[in-house]
Order: structure tokens, then C-alpha cells, then sequence
């Protein structure tokens, strides 16, 4: 799996996970700008599942099984469009907690993909 691609979903899963904890500490529901942080972050996770699945296309292997992977790549780009609907849902300061916690879900999904598909991959 490209490295790059990992590093930047981690990191933006990461922003928006602080930036939604703070709204929630203040009491905050998650607004427009949550939203349009959230679909950037789901749109380099669902770049990263097109990546993942071209590389697997042309022959390469994670180091733990494709099963494994595929289901892991399918997790990591649900889980930021699963919060915000969650988040819409409840649309207090727990919307913005859920949030929050998705991002911190995701970059630990992303640590577990870069396990699987091993790092002499990347």
C-alpha cells in the first residue's frame, strides 16, 4: 500500500478527530465545517481503498491475506460516513464526541492496514 496515502488518511482522520473532541468539549453539535472535514477525510479514504484494490489487481499481496485487507480497506472508508450519519442523528455535543471518536477509529484502522499489508510493501 502506498505509504503516502496511509499517512495522509491517518493524519487527517487525526485533525478532524481533535478538532470534533474540542467542539464536544465546548458543548458544540458538529456543524457545516465538521462536515466538509469529514468528507475530505472520507474521500482520501475511499481514494485509499481504490489504491489498495488496483494494487491487489495487479498482483501485489499484503503480508497478512487479502481477505483481511479488503475487509480492513472496507472498514476504514465506511467508518468517517458511518459517524457523521451517527452525528446527524444526535445533534448535540455526543454528535461532535462521535466524531471525534471515529477519526481516533480510523487511524487505528490505518495503523492495522499497514501492519497487514507489511512494510517491505509500501
Amino acid at each position: 500500500m502506498l505509504d503516502a496515502v496511509t499517512l495522509t488518511v491517518t493524519v487527517t482522520a487525526l485533525l478532524l478527530a481533535v478538532w470534533c473532541a474540542y467542539a464536544a468539549y465546548r458543548d458544540e453539535p458538529t456543524n457545516d465545517w465538521h462536515f466538509i472535514g469529514m468528507a475530505v477525510v472520507a474521500l482520501a479514504a475511499l481514494v485509499q481503498l481504490a489504491v489498495g484494490l488496483v494494487q491487489l489487481g495487479q498482483g501485489d499481496r499484503p503480508d497478512h491475506g487479502v481477505a483481511t485487507f479488503v475487509g480492513y480497506l472496507i472498514g476504514a472508508a465506511c467508518t468517517i460516513p458511518l459517524a457523521a450519519l451517527m452525528s446527524l442523528t444526535e445533534r448535540s455535543r455526543w454528535g461532535s464526541a462521535v466524531v471525534a471518536a471515529g477519526g481516533v477509529i480510523l487511524a487505528v484502522l490505518e495503523l492495522r492496514l499497514h501492519e497487514i499489508w507489511g512494510a517491505g510493501n509500501g
